[in-house]
């Protein structure tokens, strides 16, 4: 069953913010396809991502630790899919999300539907209505299962955005997009799964991270065509929130000769 999050921690977090997303999702339905490619885009474009197979260690208490990273994450994703209504758990985990959000003020929630019509949601007719006769019959003499509606109609009147017959790699960049305006970022236009890029960009940030308050100043040089602004890009949207100002100047030979 899902805990209440105290309202004196809610409103603190924001302050101590770990995460800049929490994923929520249904494994079985999402985790590896659609789930997946939004976490490395996220990831890729900077956002340091909550997803529960990545950050929960064996042996922890899970219940706690996805209670922590909602309320230490400045947004949440929930990935609507067809099955999503039939895990007590991910219903729990939504509750928990709108509470935080209720007390908080400042969380930001996107639902992301998957191939399902938001109505479903909202009025949990279709694959949602079937999974609820099951729920009413197994939580007879409790409240949670009206928790849950309510939980669920709440979030579909947000407003989120659908993916049903488009292309899933476009609707993910238009996800990435929509995160970095929430959350007042601008994400640099980075092209997607260039071999050899990662292994580079994981060198600098090592080094940008490394706790150090000296200056520095990084050269990435090679002949053209190699992918130095693409390594320069995706450096800047993994790091740029690390600082109190940033810049990204693009052409800056063209310019300099001007």
């Amino acid at each position: 069953m899902a805990t209440a999050i105290p309202q004196d921690e809610a409103s603190s977090s924001k302050s101590r913010c770990t995460y800049q997303v929490f994923l929520s999702f249904r494994g079985e339905d999402t985790r590896k396809n659609f789930t997946d490619h939004l976490h490395t885009a996220l990831v890729q474009a900077g956002f340091h991502t909550f997803r529960d197979d990545d950050e929960i260690q064996r042996g922890e208490n899970i219940e706690i630790e996805i209670q922590k990273a909602i309320k230490e994450s400045r947004m949440s994703i929930i990935v609507f899919s067809k099955d999503y209504a039939s895990s007590t758990w991910c219903l729990d985990e939504l509750v928990m999300i709108m509470e935080h959000k209720k007390l908080g003020g400042w969380h930001v929630v996107l639902p992301i539907f998957y191939d399902l019509d938001p109505s479903h949601v909202s009025n949990q007719t279709g694959s949602f209505a079937e999974a609820f006769v099951r729920h009413e019959e197994r939580f007879k003499k409790e409240d949670r299962v009206e928790g849950w509606r309510m939980a669920l109609k709440e979030v579909a009147d947000l407003g989120g955005m659908v993916l049903q017959d488009g292309y899933e790699s476009k609707f993910i960049q238009n996800v990435v997009k929509e995160v970095g305006n929430r959350l007042n970022r601008k994400i640099l236009n980075v092209e997607p799964y260039l071999v050899g890029i990662d292994s580079r960009v994981r060198l600098i940030n090592l080094w940008l991270r490394d706790g150090s308050d000296d200056v520095g100043i990084a050269t990435i040089y090679g002949i053209g065509g190699i992918g130095k602004t693409t390594i320069a890009k995706r450096v800047y949207n993994q790091n740029c929130h690390n600082f109190e100002g940033s810049s990204f100047l693009a052409n800056i030979r063209e310019i300099s000769n001007t």
